[in-house]
């Protein structure tokens, strides 16, 4: 088999920076790279591929059907609530889960930004809330669990099967969805997020028992927030460095992150007041939460690990 060719990194301008990513080339290769529905502890081609669905999440249903075509998921189901959606796609080894994340533009024929506020809001709202028996988590991450929850679980029932292994991902508020859904149906086989904000208290993560691996991109400002004093990150961390290099272990890059709540405010009300062709310059904590740079620089990773 010819060795794999890592892929350039997308060049990334507040205009081109939010999602959907039409001109993303999904599931590249992915023949030659199979989704092992019976993995055990990480594997990095699994990453990958909940990578690109994570990233696929933020399209329409039409253009998900579309790109799942290049692969064996032969059968998908959507599930959508007023903040978020998800999801669902299977063949008879695996189900995937993978909820969208935060809106960052308009929507076709809306003249404002009111659905990215709605999501941003509720990543705003941090007041905890119990879940299950123990622990609190994020009042706006569960009630958007709780609006596609019973018609979604109804489904993944309907789906139960030995042969089937359920993996659960997503990408900003999409992975604090997912984090929520994997713990409450249980029965999942892996949970892979990327640039998840934080989702419970500490009494929760000591009772949270999914497998879990949480990637971060460098300085992407989603993974700090919400503050540290009320929350607490789940799973093992997978760290992309500056280099694109896959670590275990976070590299500490300075305290500017204070106030996050202001600064996400202030760059969503910047980007809603954009003019029509506006690039500008986009910082790092800005752009490094961008999937596609999730699904690159793990591609590029496992590259690198096929072709040594």
């Amino acid at each position: 088999m010819p060795a794999l060719k890592k892929k350039s990194l997308t060049e990334l301008t507040w205009k081109s920076i939010a999602p959907p990513y039409l001109d993303f080339e999904y599931f590249a290769d992915c023949r030659k790279v199979p989704f092992r529905h019976r993995a055990h502890l990480f594997d990095l081609a699994n990453a990958w591929w909940l990578a690109e669905c994570s990233t696929l999440a933020y399209a329409d249903d039409d253009f998900v059907i579309q790109q799942l075509d290049r692969t064996d998921l032969d059968d998908v189901r959507f599930f959508k609530g007023k903040i978020t959606q998800c999801f669902v796609a299977n063949n008879s080894r695996c189900v995937i889960v993978a909820f969208r994340g935060s809106e960052l533009r308009k929507r076709p024929g809306e003249n404002d930004l009111s659905n990215v506020f709605a999501d941003w809001l509720t990543n705003f709202r941090f007041v905890p809330v119990d879940w299950g028996q123990r622990g609190k988590v994020h009042q706006g991450f569960k009630a958007a669990l709780d609006e596609v929850w019973q018609e979604l679980s109804g489904y993944l029932d309907t789906l139960k099967d030995r042969r089937r292994t359920v993996w659960v991902t997503g990408h900003s508020m999409g992975a604090a969805v997912a984090t929520l859904a994997a713990d409450r149906y249980g029965n999942v086989r892996g949970l892979y997020t990327y640039g998840s904000p934080r989702v419970g208290d500490a009494d929760f993560r000591s009772d949270y028992f999914v497998d879990t691996y949480r990637f971060v991109n460098n300085k992407d400002i989603v993974a700090k927030v919400p503050p540290q004093t009320l929350y607490v990150h789940v799973g093992n961390l997978k760290f992309i460095d500056a280099y694109g290099v896959l670590r275990d272990n976070e590299l500490r890059w300075g305290r500017w992150a204070d106030d996050l709540e202001d600064k996400v405010r202030n760059m969503f009300s910047s980007l809603g007041r954009m003019e029509p062709g506006f690039s500008g310059f986009v910082p790092d904590a800005v752009k490094d939460h961008a999937p596609t740079l999730y699904a690159i620089h793990i591609w590029n990773a496992l590259v690198e690990l096929q072709n040594h």
